[in-house]
């Protein structure tokens, strides 16, 4: 089981916006940022690139470059300052590495 970082106490008339957290569908409220919509839905933002364990953002206000997270088509956005939108897909970890095949020659 996910256990979320946060817990919404209020606010909650909002209409939901569904996206999808890893491969999972969930749900967050619109006006929310994706960093909130994903502390909603899970422990931690990402995993620290220099091995110092989960990170959850730092500054909140796009300053820090502590809330990077991917797309499932690859890109980054900042989660602080993005806000959520129906349908995106995002994942804490970057995307597998793709493999492009070689051309015999």
């Amino acid at each position: 089981m996910i256990r979320p970082r946060f817990v919404r106490l209020a606010e909650t008339g909002r209409p939901a916006v569904r996206f999808r957290l890893d491969g999972r569908d969930v749900a967050a409220l619109e006006g929310d940022t994706v960093l909130t919509a994903v502390l909603m839905n899970a422990g931690s933002l990402r995993r620290s690139e220099f091995g110092d364990g989960p990170r959850a953002g730092f500054c909140l206000m796009a300053a820090c470059q502590d809330c990077w997270i991917w797309t499932e088509e690859g890109g980054r956005l900042r989660a602080c300052d993005t806000a959520v939108a129906e349908g995106m897909a995002l994942l804490t970890a970057p995307p597998q590495e793709t493999t492009w095949p070689t051309s015999a020659s």
